[in-house]
Formats: structure tokens, C-alpha cells, sequence
């Protein structure tokens, strides 16, 4: 199992960002995959997920109406499309992927990372202001 990210960079208050996490060594069909970041100091957020497997999805509330997860075209390629990006969003970004039924719906806890036994590499995505 391996996922990479990419997409990552500096970009400024209310511009957009595209990240790709390329998977491989699974399906997609039978898995979740879950976007997270972690800015200095902080611990690990869920930010969004979606499972082809079980049909759930999530958005944190912190970005719901900016930000989209889906499967590229081409490719089995997982994309978390940041649009309307603050300076509070600033932070490494990693996909993960698991094959446990229900784990995008527990992404808004505290310890959802621990949930997810896959994980890339991370991407930084920098917003100034």
C-alpha cells in the first residue's frame, strides 16, 4: 500500500489549491481515504473523507463549502480541491486510507488519525495573507 501526495505550495488569502494523493497496492472501491492536516503545535485534524465502499463522506465544518474530495479522472487519484483558502489552513496535509466499513464518520474525533493505517508522505500548503 502506498499513497504520495503532491499539489501542495504558497498561495495567497482566497486562492485555490488542487492536492492529489496517488494510491496504490489497493482499490479505492473497498477502502476510505481521509485528508488531514497538522499545523505547528497542533494535533492531527480530519479534514475530509470519503468511502467508495460504504457511500459516507465528510467535510470538517471548518471547510465545508470551500473544499472537495473526489476521484480523479484519470487515474486512481484521491483530490482534496481547496477553494477560498485562509491563512488558517496553512499546515501539512496527508491522505490516509483504511479498509474499516463507517471510518469516515468518525473523522471529527479527536483521535480519528489513529483509525487510518495508511498514510503518504504529507504535502505543505502555505496561505499568506
Amino acid at each position: 500500500v502506498q499513497l504520495v501526495e503532491s499539489g501542495g505550495g504558497l498561495v495567497q488569502t482566497g486562492g485555490s489549491l488542487r492536492l492529489s494523493c496517488g494510491i496504490s497496492g489497493f482499490s479505492l472501491y473497498n477502502s476510505a481515504i481521509g485528508w488531514f492536516r497538522q499545523a505547528p503545535g497542533q494535533e492531527r485534524e480530519g479534514v475530509a473523507c470519503f468511502s467508495l465502499f460504504d457511500g459516507s463522506m465528510y467535510y470538517a465544518d471548518s471547510v465545508k463549502g470551500r473544499f472537495a474530495i473526489g476521484v480523479e479522472r484519470v487515474g486512481d487519484n484521491v483530490y482534496l480541491q481547496m477553494n477560498g483558502l485562509r491563512t488558517e489552513d496553512t499546515a501539512v496535509y496527508y491522505c490516509a486510507s483504511e479498509t474499516v466499513s463507517m471510518v469516515c464518520s468518525a473523522m471529527q474525533a479527536p483521535d480519528a488519525a489513529r483509525k487510518f493505517g495508511h498514510w503518504g508522505q504529507g504535502t505543505q500548503v502555505t496561505v499568506s495573507s
